[in-house]
């Protein structure tokens, strides 16, 4: 793209009420896994003042203790005291789980997808994790705002918080960051003495401390910072707002630069192609950047319920492929195997590995097998590039 234009992006916390839901669900995926690889979960969370309800439907041969699980990742996250407006150790719980539907299931167990759906992956060279630059700073603030926090260098700040990130691109290349939004959840202690606002002390300390080592190299005279933008942020998390699984789904992926799928990630098994062959178009995407193919990768995948073999693969590289993009979908039909089973087997997601990937995003993390470029070489050399 041609010209001067702006991308934003956001991200959210670990401790955002949405946000904590993911990760419970994902923990019980990964309390299922652990025992029972097969195991099949569709696992969904709400959380309110007070209250969580975990539902679903989940076949397994292992036991999940809800409570305890609940309470655990809550501890971890640090809504540990009323002072947060939501304490882990007296709210209360509500399991309302259930076994998967045998008309599901009779199609899952033939090795078909778990669901209908479109799926989309995508990577550019823009970052070394070859992920969009706005959502890859947005993850990193609110990474940040956790680390400051556990770490008691800004012992004010409470578990929730969000970020946005808008960076100017020139010629389809980002510049410069335009603007930098952080909403970070505090006590009373930095509010001035109206009480209706938090100190100009403790705004640049947010700045200084949590933005600062994320933007400063990418910012200028003219960028712009707005924290806690109402004035303060002292009633948040659960008590502030309920969450839900799954309702972050651009947050998880890309940050609103491409098209997303219509299914959300956390609280599913990976014969739940909503999940796997995102996870699959990621795994591709990437590596064809990687080859040197395409400065930028869209694919989206197709998959009807019952049926292995996706019914589409679609590439977009936006005019920056050295190949036609009907020859990459030929590739990507020859190195990789997108049925369930075989995105399964690829990604090694029978192991519980989910729960980590419920905050600060599903992509961009070389930690996660989706991640790696081990098929870069392979691909370039069947380019013939």
């Amino acid at each position: 793209m041609k010209g001067n234009f702006f991308i934003t992006s956001e991200s959210v916390g670990n401790g955002h009420p949405d946000k904590v839901c993911d990760q419970i669900s994902d923990a019980v995926l990964d309390s299922v896994l652990k025992n029972d690889p097969k195991g099949r979960v569709a696992c969904e969370t709400f959380i309110s003042m007070g209250l969580v309800i975990v539902g679903g439907e989940i076949t397994t041969t292992s036991f999940i203790d809800v409570h305890k699980l609940v309470r655990g990742v809550l501890n971890g996250i640090g809504y540990t005291s009323p002072i947060y407006g939501f304490d882990a150790n007296t709210c209360a719980i509500l399991n309302a789980i259930n076994q998967q539907s045998p008309d599901i299931a009779q199609g899952v167990d033939a090795g078909g997808a778990g669901d209908q759906g479109i799926m989309y992956g995508y990577a550019t060279n823009e970052t070394k994790e070859l992920m969009p630059l706005p959502i890859t700073l947005a993850h990193k603030l609110v990474k940040r705002v956790e680390d400051v926090r556990k770490s008691k260098e800004l012992d004010y700040l409470g578990p929730d918080c969000k970020s946005q990130v808008t960076v100017e691109y020139v010629d389809g290349q980002p510049k410069r960051i335009d603007s930098v939004v952080l909403a970070c959840q505090h006590t009373e202690k930095i509010l001035d003495k109206t009480g209706k606002k938090i100190t100009e002390k403790s705004r640049n300390e947010i700045i200084n401390v949590i933005a600062m080592p994320i933007v400063k190299n990418l910012i200028d005279k003219n960028t712009k910072f707005y924290v806690n933008q109402t004035g303060k942020f002292v009633v948040g998390g659960p008590q502030s707002d309920t969450g839900v699984t799954g309702r972050k789904i651009v947050v998880d992926t890309y940050g609103g630069i491409v098209p997303h799928g219509g299914g959300a990630f956390s609280g599913k098994d990976p014969t739940k192609v909503d999940r796997s062959a995102a996870y699959a178009a990621r795994y591709i995407s990437k590596n064809v950047v990687a080859a040197g193919i395409a400065a930028k990768c869209l694919i989206q995948l197709s998959y009807v319920i019952g049926k292995a073999e996706p019914l589409s693969i679609f590439v977009d590289t936006f005019g920056t492929g050295k190949i036609e993009e009907q020859k990459i979908v030929e590739l990507i039909r020859k190195n990789f195997d997108l049925t369930p089973k075989g995105i399964i087997g690829m990604l090694d997601l029978r192991k519980p590995v989910f729960q980590r990937t419920a905050a600060y995003g599903h992509f961009g993390n070389p930690a996660y097998r989706w991640e790696k470029t081990d098929v870069a070489a392979k691909l370039k050399k069947d380019a013939g590039i």
